[in-house]
């Protein structure tokens, strides 16, 4: 089994998710092609693949695609399959999926990044960035960065509270409040670590997906964020 992510909005350079288009099933965001394709085409081509070969797989999945953004059988057959077969090779080798990705030696997880604002296509607020994201870098271990985490999402939902903003949240799981753009945003987390007791830039850094191509103008060469934020909000140049 694999699970496969799925966004709100898709960025020009990534990889294509295949979808149905028929109106009738899941307004059009059905994956029966996508599953066509892993049950009739991908799955053809890689069976008495050794299930150890992870790279191996792959490739050959890409070259069967044979397109820059995987839009033929679409990234989420591919990699939905390749989850599988790591899973799969982990099984067989009866150790933990973290050991099989990672080396039998691995004995650190990675800094967890942490979504606490949505905007953009995420949500309904008028800010342009599309996630808002803490990064408690400082921290000593995996446990004490989620915790850090935690405190500093709870002093932010009092921060909004004590200005009359929404504590509603938006699709990934940040809040939505209707800040005044993308400048209030951050100085807004930056109150909100403060706030929890830490120190913005070395315990905790702020760390962003702007999904910019959702407000990039490539006729005037301009960021503009007013198509989310409204009349008056910035527009950067791309240089």
């Amino acid at each position: 089994r694999g699970m496969v992510p799925s966004g709100a909005s898709t960025g020009e350079h990534e990889a294509v998710e295949l979808r149905d288009g028929d109106k009738a099933r899941y307004g059009g965001l059905g994956t029966q092609k996508a599953v066509d394709n892993v049950n009739n085409v991908i799955a053809e081509h890689i069976i008495g693949f050794d299930v150890r070969d992870q790279q191996g797989i792959d490739r050959a999945m890409i070259a069967l695609d044979g397109t820059p953004n995987k839009g033929k059988l679409g990234a989420n057959a591919i990699l939905g399959v390749s989850i599988a077969v790591a899973r799969a090779a982990a099984d067989y080798l009866e150790v933990p999926l973290y050991s099989y990705l990672g080396g039998f030696n691995t004995k650190v997880l990675p800094t967890p990044m942490m979504n606490i604002i949505n905007g953009g296509s995420h949500s309904d607020a008028p800010i342009a960035f599309q996630e808002f994201m803490i990064v408690p870098a400082g921290a000593p271990t995996f446990k004490e960065a989620l915790r850090w985490g935690a405190e500093i999402f709870h002093a932010l939902k009092k921060i909004l509270k004590e200005r009359g903003l929404e504590t509603a949240v938006g699709d990934e799981g940040g809040f939505a409040p209707r800040f005044d753009g993308t400048e209030d945003g951050v100085e807004t987390i930056i109150k909100a670590i403060e706030a929890a007791g830490y120190v913005p830039g070395k315990d905790v850094f702020i760390g962003f997906d702007c999904a910019s191509s959702e407000f990039y103008d490539a006729e005037r060469k301009v960021y503009d964020y007013t198509k989310f934020e409204g009349e008056g909000a910035a527009v950067r140049t791309a240089a």
